[in-house]
């Protein structure tokens, strides 16, 4: 019967979300159908009080703050800045100019959060300037979309405080256990970078001028107001000062200083970033609160309870679930962003994680 019921509830939620249904709508909807058509409870008040408590969640006041600032970020010339001050160092790096896509993109995902804005941000400095000076066009794509998804895992991401909401889990505490994987992911790249420059040299330009030692100096300093904002919004959490919401504003207000000092902050580019972030806040809150109430349908159904079951009856090993968990994720990778990933599998999947005796925090890192 439950195999029927989950079967028949994902078959409507597909079928929605084909038709062109926001998914927030849909994840509503299937909690509807799923309270009327295999509970005995009304859904009407359910929701209301579902809703209310997720949406009113003080950690999730986070979200919009550090969505602000990273739209701040984008209408500064904070990336055209990194490209500078980063460019002479790279010059005797197999690969040279290429790692600017990735220490770029590692840079601004620990100011923006957001993977589509650290893409977006460095490839319009970044591209132009490899396509001129003759760098192959595959390796510059590669190396920005491979960099871009730094976003998802280098604090503050955006999808690690949806996570956070949806499991249940400290943000400050995901936000901390992402930096080494985040480098680490980073230094591979890089390494990589570095393999196939060595085995491809005729494909890779000519280094420019060399620059001397004081040169490259001079030209760091365009990395002080980045290195600045860093250290503000993710020092103040690894030292306690702040919650990931205190921090959040700290980045809003470095963002507007940094707007202000490079002349870039104008009333339409204020505007234009306030609309912007809550306009992509509102698509996430909605997401978020059908996935809050869909949760309690699901557990008036009982589906995360008897799919736990059924999974641990399989005998599973943690290795083994979370080799499937990674196959199904990448599958869903190819139809759906990250957040309407997260949310849509959290409920009926974390009860499932915790009794395989995974650490949620772990998990999330996962």
């Amino acid at each position: 019967m439950e195999v029927m019921t989950a079967a028949v509830l994902i078959g409507l939620m597909l079928a929605l979300l084909a038709g062109g249904l926001w998914i927030g709508l849909a994840l509503m909807a299937i909690g509807i159908l799923g309270m009327l058509g295999f509970t005995p409870r009304a859904p009407g008040d359910g929701m209301a009080v579902a809703i209310w408590s997720h949406g009113s969640s003080w950690t999730l006041t986070a979200l919009p703050l550090f969505l602000w600032m990273g739209e701040i970020l984008f209408r500064t010339k904070l990336s055209e800045d990194m490209f500078k001050g980063l460019s002479p160092w790279l010059e005797r790096l197999p690969g040279r100019l290429l790692h600017t896509n990735i220490i770029g993109c590692t840079l601004f995902a620990a100011v923006s959060g957001s993977s589509a804005a650290t893409c977006a941000t460095i490839g319009k400095i970044a591209l132009p300037e490899l396509e001129r000076r003759g760098y192959p066009e595959s390796m510059a794509l590669g190396t920005l979309a491979g960099a871009g998804t730094l976003g998802l895992l280098i604090p503050p991401s955006i999808i690690m405080i949806v996570y956070g909401v949806a499991a249940d889990v400290s943000i400050s505490k995901l936000f901390i256990g992402g930096v080494l994987p985040g480098i680490l992911l980073a230094t591979l790249f890089m390494g990589w970078v570095v393999v196939w420059s060595l085995v491809n040299a005729d494909k890779i330009p000519a280094a420019d001028l060399k620059t001397s030692l004081r040169e490259k100096f001079a030209a760091s300093k365009n990395l002080i107001p980045v290195v600045l904002l860093i250290a503000g919004v993710l020092g103040s959490i690894y030292s306690g000062i702040a919650t990931a919401t205190e921090a959040a504003a700290i980045g809003v207000i470095g963002s507007l200083i940094i707007a202000a000092s490079q002349r870039t902050l104008s009333r339409k580019s204020f505007f234009g970033a306030l609309m912007g972030a809550t306009r992509l806040y509102c698509m996430i809150a909605l997401i978020l609160a059908g996935s809050a109430f869909l949760t309690l349908a699901m557990g008036y159904i009982g589906l995360p309870r008897h799919l736990a079951e059924w999974i641990g009856a399989l005998g599973l090993s943690p290795a083994m679930l979370l080799v499937a968990l990674a196959i199904f994720y990448i599958l869903l990778g190819c139809f759906l962003d990250g957040i309407s990933i997260v949310v849509l599998t959290m409920a009926v999947l974390m009860p499932t994680i915790q009794a395989a005796g995974i650490d949620p925090l772990w998990f999330g890192i996962f």
